[in-house]
């Protein structure tokens, strides 16, 4: 069975060019939730900081934000979606809530989900330069090409590089603007600052990284390859049978 991360002179992909984008973009869809996952990750939010400047009650607030969370999670459960987008974001919240409750602080509400902003623009920064770009480690199985791109697919390598550079740079740039906010800012000001980069900047990534990919070689289907594989040592074993009983 052939490593889906072996060399080969010619990639062999299974994707033709002109549905490059196409797949591109129902993978992206996929991958990163789509509107209903963008409505997951806002509301939340929106909802905590409306509160919050309205009554100045930071205990409501934060219980009316885990509750949505909560109710949307238990939609997928009766929906029987998906559920990584929905779960992500009741830790995100509930984290959020913890932090604010501990300290008092209505802004450390923000605090859990900017450190992980800063840690994953780190990421994706710090894994271009390893020579194994995280968004194609996120999407590869998505394409369903796993690791095949790291040596078989130098295009499509690039493309993923690309891509990671501008995750990383978008979401250090989101950093630079919140960071500071939240030593001069109020909790208003900060939530809605925070609610109107959430977002614009997760769209021009996704953007970015469908451009990338749109242009990139077409992926190499390693399960393909596999099953093919295997359907090709069932015959060989089968014809070796049949000539032994022979």
């Amino acid at each position: 069975m052939t490593s889906v991360d072996k060399p080969t002179t010619t990639p062999t992909a299974t994707t033709p060019p002109a549905d490059a984008k196409a797949v591109t973009e129902a993978a992206l869809f996929e991958a990163f939730g789509g509107v209903r996952g963008m409505v997951e990750t806002v509301l939340p939010g929106l909802l905590f900081v409306t509160i919050f400047t309205v009554n100045k009650d930071l205990h409501v607030s934060a219980i009316a934000a885990l509750a949505v969370s909560l109710l949307l999670v238990a939609v997928r459960l009766v929906r029987k979606d998906t559920m990584k987008h929905a779960f992500s974001g009741v830790f995100g919240v509930a984290f959020g809530v913890v932090f604010a409750m501990v300290t008092g602080n209505a802004k450390d509400f923000y605090l859990p989900g900017m450190l992980y902003t800063l840690g994953m623009a780190l990421a994706y920064i710090v894994t271009t330069l390893c020579g194994v770009p995280l968004i194609g480690l996120i999407l590869g199985p998505v394409f369903k090409e796993n690791l095949s791109w790291r040596t078989r697919n130098p295009g499509r390598k690039k493309a993923y590089a690309r891509a990671s550079w501008a995750w990383g740079l978008i979401l250090l740039a989101k950093c630079a603007i919140l960071f500071p906010l939240y030593w001069w800012a109020n909790t208003s000001q900060l939530g809605w600052v925070l609610i109107a980069l959430k977002i614009p900047p997760f769209l021009l990534a996704v953007w970015l990284t469908w451009v990338f990919l749109a242009k990139a070689p077409a992926p190499i289907d390693v399960f393909a390859e596999m099953e093919a594989e295997e359907a090709a040592e069932k015959a060989r074993k089968a014809a070796a049978r049949g000539e032994a009983g022979a």
